[in-house]
């Protein structure tokens, strides 16, 4: 039974240590602000491609009439 005591002991010991060097660590921080960042990028090319994709198609449509009634 003691030995079971000594341990849990240790393992909440370094479970605790290794909490608090996790709350120091800032290196996963930046890696979200970027996947952040490129997701918003992601969206803003979406919402770009959507309201212009019209209007593309529109202009080859044209251009293959045009080219078709040559």
């Amino acid at each position: 039974m003691l030995r079971l005591f000594i341990t849990a002991s240790l393992l909440k010991h370094t479970a605790v240590q290794r909490l608090k060097q996790l709350r120091g660590d800032k290196s996963g921080v930046t890696a979200i602000e970027y996947g952040l960042i490129a997701g918003a990028i992601a969206v803003a090319i979406i919402a770009a491609v959507i309201a212009v994709g019209g209007d593309v198609k529109g202009m080859f449509d044209k251009t293959h009439t045009s080219l078709s009634t040559m």
